[in-house]
């Protein structure tokens, strides 16, 4: 099924989001569509996949112009989006998912049966094991992302639209997704596939297209082109502009943080201190407690141990609120789900810790939010029109600025980024390790949760390797080295770990 965009301009209100952009993908075909966010690339993509309706523009699939009208409609033309934030009902289950709004009847009566057996079919195909009858609520974020997958692939979709696919997936797991779209575009199926993760771009990815600030810029094949060509037409300048080496080590001598005996379900026996100024880094795979350390840190789930802040022991049961009067902030991971507050202003997004924090007020003062607001986005070079607007009117990486603006002017003293450059492109992700270099300068105890070796080495002062809940490794900065990270939360080294 070959596919083509012409001329498609997007435009909302003033702003132009697509300019007169001419995209087209054939049968087979892997397209990698790369840009920093807010590029236009969501924005084309809605409208092949109909949620959106251009200002201008042309869509012909096999030579025939076509209107798209709605996600429907393309779902009929075999186009299928799985967007970044998973269109899932955690209420239903599985099979209800998997045919809402689409399912098998006979005489007016669900065949529920035979939509279950068609979801192990699939579910077998990609070699998942997942109970259709299960809720989707009881799900792992990276069984809710190939929910997502396996619905295309019941309806047998020709041209599936992939957005960050692989977030929330397990390395085994992006192998087993890569292996399916090999399958798959041999057999004729078709992919865009965005995504920031280069060497993920580099390895599934046939062709690329590049957007900047709403226009086309280039195209190409992947093996015609290295990672530094696509970052800089990507962001429009050298990437040597952007570069750095945390060669520094921000540590003071005062602990800020002190975990004894930290223990949950997921994870056992945490011990470790930060100290004022410091970048500790905690990694370790899927399922490795990284994630639970990180929830429990903030009073966002149960733990047993002691937590100590600035000398000051938490109380056992202690909320979220109490945690973040202490100067505790957590810059979330999934931001769509448990980051952003859709139904808000930027304006008040930016100041919900603040209100819950600082306010002595009995009001609030338009005057001071939009002080606030002015003061981050000039900071962090936030891009947005009106203020006033709800948050998901921005793209991901701006979004992510607001939340970092947010516990910045509630002045937290110990910050807590968990996969802080999720769904962010290159550009957005200096200005975070920048930001987290700065506010380690000023003081600020900052502990960094991520699986990804590169950005722990661009800001860690001290790492610790999880495996299995547990603390398997700790590698001071001048140790810290790719492999033996992998080796040691993989549980290779976990005889040696024991011994030390």
């Amino acid at each position: 099924m070959l596919v083509e965009m012409k001329g498609i301009v997007m435009d909302f209100g003033p702003v132009r989001a697509v300019n007169n952009v001419d995209f087209s993908i054939d049968s087979k075909d892997i397209v990698g569509l790369l840009g920093e966010n807010g590029a236009g690339k969501s924005t084309l993509m809605n409208v092949l996949a109909g949620a959106l309706q251009p200002t201008k523009g042309e869509i012909f699939i096999d030579g025939k112009k076509v209107h798209i009208a709605n996600a429907h409609v393309a779902g009929k033309y075999g186009i299928r989006f799985i967007h970044q934030e998973l269109n899932l009902c955690n209420e239903l289950t599985v099979v209800e998912n998997m045919f809402l709004a689409q399912e098998i009847t006979k005489n007016g009566i669900t065949q529920t049966k035979e939509m279950i057996n068609r979801c192990v079919e699939v579910f077998d195909r990609m070699n998942v094991k997942i109970n259709p009858m299960s809720p989707v609520s009881d799900l792992q974020a990276a069984e809710k992302q190939l929910l997502e997958i396996a619905k295309s692939l019941l309806f047998e979709s020709k041209l599936i639209i992939m957005d960050e696919p692989t977030t929330a997936l397990s390395t085994n797991e992006i192998e087993n997704l890569f292996n399916i779209m090999r399958q798959l575009s041999e057999e004729g199926v078709s992919f865009i596939f965005i995504s920031h993760k280069m060497p993920e771009l580099f390895e599934i990815c046939k062709t690329y297209f590049i957007m900047r600030d709403g226009n086309y810029v280039s195209q190409g094949n992947f093996k015609d082109i290295v990672e530094s060509e696509i970052t800089e037409m990507m962001i429009g300048h050298n990437l040597a502009e952007d570069s750095f080496d945390n060669k520094e080590n921000h540590s003071k001598d005062k602990v800020v943080l002190s975990v004894k005996n930290f223990s949950s379900e997921l994870f056992h026996d945490i011990n470790f201190e930060l100290h004022s100024g410091e970048i500790l880094a905690i990694t370790g795979l899927q399922g490795s407690g990284r994630e639970a350390i990180a929830d429990a840190l903030f009073g966002a789930e149960k733990y047993s141990g002691t937590i100590e802040i600035d000398g000051y022991e938490m109380k056992k049961g202690s909320k979220i609120i109490n945690f973040m009067k202490r100067g505790v902030a957590l810059v979330p991971r999934m931001r769509k789900e448990r980051g952003i507050f859709n139904d808000l202003s930027i304006y008040d997004n930016m100041s919900m810790a603040y209100f819950n924090t600082k306010l002595k007020k009995l009001l609030i003062s338009d005057k001071e939010e939009n002080q606030r607001f002015t003061r981050q986005q000039s900071a962090m070079k936030i891009k947005v029109g009106n203020p006033n607007n709800p948050i998901t009117s921005l793209s991901g990486g701006n979004q992510q600025k607001v939340i970092l603006g947010r516990w910045l002017e509630a002045d937290a003293g110990i910050m807590l980024f968990d996969n802080p450059t999720q769904g962010i492109d290159v550009g957005a992700k200096f200005e975070i390790y920048h930001l987290i270099l700065e506010l380690a300068r000023q003081g600020k105890g900052i502990i960094v949760f991520s699986a990804e070796f590169p950005e722990i080495y661009k800001v860690a002062d001290r790492c610790l390797v999880l495996y299995k809940g547990q603390i398997m490794k700790e590698m001071n900065r001048d140790e810290l080295n790719e492999k033996d990270v992998m080796l040691y939360s993989t549980g290779v080294n976990k005889e040696v770990a024991t011994n030390v």
